[in-house]
């Protein structure tokens, strides 16, 4: 039966309006769905998926550190072993996670449908030199081809003086492409490159510098996160206790939005990506080295905020102590014998307080007998006590605060020293004499098959040194008078600074103990600080 036949009216249809519209939709996306520029994607994605081809390597070595760049995605460090630092047993230290190598500095785009078009395949290079040691800058570059025509360009130029290296990525190629976005990364963390591998992974974080404020990623114990940061970005970074690899572009403005990411785990990866429009060329600097003060500081980005110098008011104090105990060095090799000059020289700034504290001290000392007579006379009346012993310390010109001023005065530089060789790679593996191999670690005589709780698993042996002289210094100064109170506090903070004490940087427990020795050698010859009875 023929539906419209001349003998039979046909029938009226009646469509629905919006499944008419629909049906136009879907018949405009098949049309889109065959446009050249979809296809273009479609065969962009097989090719470079089932692209092949050989890895050309380049080892670049400079007086600071040694690389094996790799051809593939362009362009990514294999190795890199920074000179004039290592680890304990000798070797250089490696920067570069092993089982990780081929995921940093990264470039892949996104096409219309968000879909991402990996270019991790081996790029063509022209470098001929497959190991070159550099006197001069030095430039590797690195191409693919999408199609006739849309090639991508990605430089690296190496400094033989520093730690930086600039990436240029050109996309003008690709500009009338079908492309919406590109991402630039740093995946694969860094590898961890102390003994202690608990203590340095601590330090593991992940940071991301936007107008001024800095913002870090942290995570927890079998965790992985991301955050997302949109708009201009000053520069990303990537660090464990001594080192980092920090990305900052040239033009932060170009910069659409950044994400970092982090793995808590057995290898603890924290990875930064910047993203940006994909037919920008764009340029970023790469640092990868150590977290020297001076050198991280001259970059002249702020990434210095990376480093732990203490709390605001600290800051500025450990920054004076490693500046002072640098330029000593520069004259004394060896920071151990840098440690005893500048003890003598705190302790000579701060003769005239203490001084004056141990003078306090002996004169409290002489009233003492006066006050405990005051404390029995009035002993239901504690206002009229305190009246009353104030108007005796009036008159016999004692401060019952001064002899807390020296420890008072000691207390922010005793911190300040303790981040100092705690966190600053300067101080880090530098032996002083014998059996002290590393004054940023405590100087470890013995290990214990068992932990004692604030006291740790080992046995330091300036620790003990340090609690001998603090005694003998406490018993010259109090001179055995007194109270049973004072006395029990006393032999607390001693017993609880001798196990805390215990774990902290052998440069901090040499520091102090000397320190003690020269207060003693100043209670006993100096007629003047002597006690007055």
């Amino acid at each position: 039966m023929e539906l419209f036949s001349p003998t039979v009216s046909p029938k009226k249809v009646f469509v629905d309006k919006n499944v008419q519209k629909e049906s136009e939709a879907n018949k405009k996306t098949q049309v889109v769905s065959q446009s050249p520029a979809i296809q273009k994607q479609k065969f962009l994605n097989k090719n470079l998926k089932n692209k092949t081809g050989k890895e050309k390597t380049a080892v670049v070595e400079t007086p600071l550190y040694r690389a094996v760049i790799s051809s593939y995605a362009g362009g990514t460090i294999k190795e890199f072993y920074i000179k004039n630092h290592f680890t304990p047993d000798s070797q250089t230290v490696s920067l570069i996670n092993q089982g990780a190598e081929e995921k940093n500095l990264e470039l892949y785009l996104r096409d219309l449908d968000g879909q991402k078009i990996n270019l991790s395949t081996y790029w063509e290079t022209k470098s001929k030199s497959p190991e070159v040691n550099i006197s001069d800058i030095l430039s590797l570059e690195y191409r693919v081809e999408l199609f006739s025509g849309d090639t991508i360009i990605k430089t690296l130029i190496f400094d033989p003086t520093s730690y930086s290296i600039k990436i240029n990525l050109n996309l003008k190629n690709v500009r009338q492409g079908v492309y919406r976005d590109a991402t630039f990364s740093w995946e694969g963390g860094l590898s961890t490159t102390e003994k202690d591998t608990k203590d340095d992974k601590t330090y593991f974080k992940s940071y991301i510098y936007q107008g001024g404020e800095i913002e870090e990623l942290k995570t927890k114990p079998g965790k992985i996160e991301e955050k997302t940061y949109n708009g201009a970005t000053e520069w990303s970074a990537i660090r464990t206790k001594y080192f980092v690899s920090a990305l900052i572009p040239n033009d932060p403005l170009n910069i659409r939005s950044s994400v970092l990411s982090g793995r808590n785990d057995s290898l603890e990866l924290y990875n930064s990506y910047f993203i940006f429009d994909a037919y920008k060329d764009i340029s970023f600097t790469l640092f990868l080295g150590p977290l020297e003060y001076e050198r991280v500081r001259a970059l002249g980005v702020n990434l210095d905020e990376i480093m732990d110098f203490g709390w605001a008011f600290i800051r500025p104090i450990s920054k004076g102590v490693l500046y002072t105990l640098k330029r000593m060095h520069d004259y004394i090799p060896n920071y151990g014998y840098v440690l005893i000059l500048f003890s003598f020289i705190v302790k000579i700034l701060v003769f005239p307080l203490t001084r004056k504290s141990y003078q306090s001290t002996a004169a409290l000392q002489v009233v003492q007998p006066q006050v405990n007579a005051l404390k029995e006379k009035y002993k239901n009346n504690p206002q009229k006590l305190n009246q009353a012993t104030m108007k005796l310390y009036k008159e016999k010109g004692v401060n019952p605060l001064g002899g807390c001023l020296p420890m008072l005065l000691q207390m922010p530089l005793l911190f300040a020293l303790f981040i100092v060789f705690r966190t600053t790679i300067e101080l880090r593996n530098e032996p002083f004499l014998f059996w002290i191999k590393d004054l940023s670690s405590p100087d470890i005589i013995f290990n214990l098959p068992f932990t004692i709780p604030l006291y740790g698993a080992h046995v330091a042996f300036l620790p003990i040194l340090m609690a001998i002289s603090t005694f003998i210094q406490q018993k010259m100064m109090t001179g055995g008078a007194v109270q049973p109170q004072q006395k029990m506090m006393q032999y607390f903070m001693m017993i609880f600074f001798f196990l805390i004490f215990n774990n902290f940087p052998s440069g901090l427990n040499l520091y102090y103990t000397l320190f003690n020795v020269l207060t003693i050698a100043q209670q006993k010859l100096l007629p003047s600080t002597k006690q007055k009875t």
